[in-house]
């Protein structure tokens, strides 16, 4: 089971920077999950929220007026420059909400190609015109498509029907929507089951015992306590 920290080691270092992705390898785990957003001159930076701190948007700014801001926002390329080195896994969420694409699709699936990352990434979104956007563009990238309460409509759940269009390759539920029926139509397709935000110990060790794939979340020490239970409970049954 693949253990990912949710926007680095968030609780030990600032979201979405280079010492909160450091933190959590150095934790134990396999790797993290990050946001891409796209500043005005097309740079790639990693960063949750639309906006900057201060309220500013992204979109609107260029790159050096997020670093004359004195707020550090990696750029993509940095964190997989970091990747590529260090052999960290990268969960990339394209963060776009609208139906146009600003090409923020294009330069993520050029710059994983490009620096063949491809065996240790897989994008995901909740946009599913940029899952497929990137299957046209990278057909070997693997692809994840996210969902929660709010944007889980019931023919998903049940059928499966949107990811089965996108050819993706792994669906992202928040935890509260893994259930059994959801785990035998993923093993069915062949889907891996990548769950988010799993931050209590129960939660954790309730998806390890379902089989799903991997386990995001903001605690390393909780996510990293369920592989040791589940590393006990392998030596137990062996023995």
């Amino acid at each position: 089971m693949q253990l990912l920290g949710h926007r680095g080691a968030k609780h030990i270092h600032l979201e979405n920077t280079m010492p909160a992705f450091q933190a959590a390898l150095d934790a134990g785990l396999d790797g993290i999950e990050l946001d891409v957003q796209r500043c005005r001159d097309g740079t790639l930076v990693v960063h949750h929220d639309f906006h900057l701190p201060d309220g500013r948007l992204i979109a609107a700014l260029e790159f050096s007026e997020l670093r004359l801001d004195g707020y550090i926002v990696p750029t993509l390329e940095e964190v997989l420059v970091w990747a590529k080195k260090t052999g960290a896994f990268i969960n990339v969420e394209i963060k776009l909400e609208t139906i146009a694409t600003d090409g923020r699709e294009h330069g993520v699936a050029t710059f994983l190609e490009r620096m063949s990352l491809a065996s240790q990434t897989i994008v995901s979104s909740f946009n599913p015109l940029s899952l497929w956007r990137i299957k046209r563009l990278a057909p070997n990238l693997d692809t994840a498509l996210l969902f929660d309460n709010q944007s889980a409509p019931h023919w998903l759940l049940d059928h499966g029907r949107l990811a089965d269009v996108l050819g993706v390759s792994a669906l992202h539920p928040h935890h509260s929507l893994v259930t059994p029926a959801l785990m035998a139509r993923a093993k069915n397709k062949h889907w891996a089951v990548n769950v988010w935000t799993v931050n209590d110990a129960s939660t954790a060790q309730r998806l390890q015992q379902m089989g799903v794939n991997s386990l995001i979340g903001d605690y390393p020490e909780v996510l990293l306590a369920t592989r040791a239970l589940q590393n006990q409970n392998v030596k137990t049954v062996h023995s």
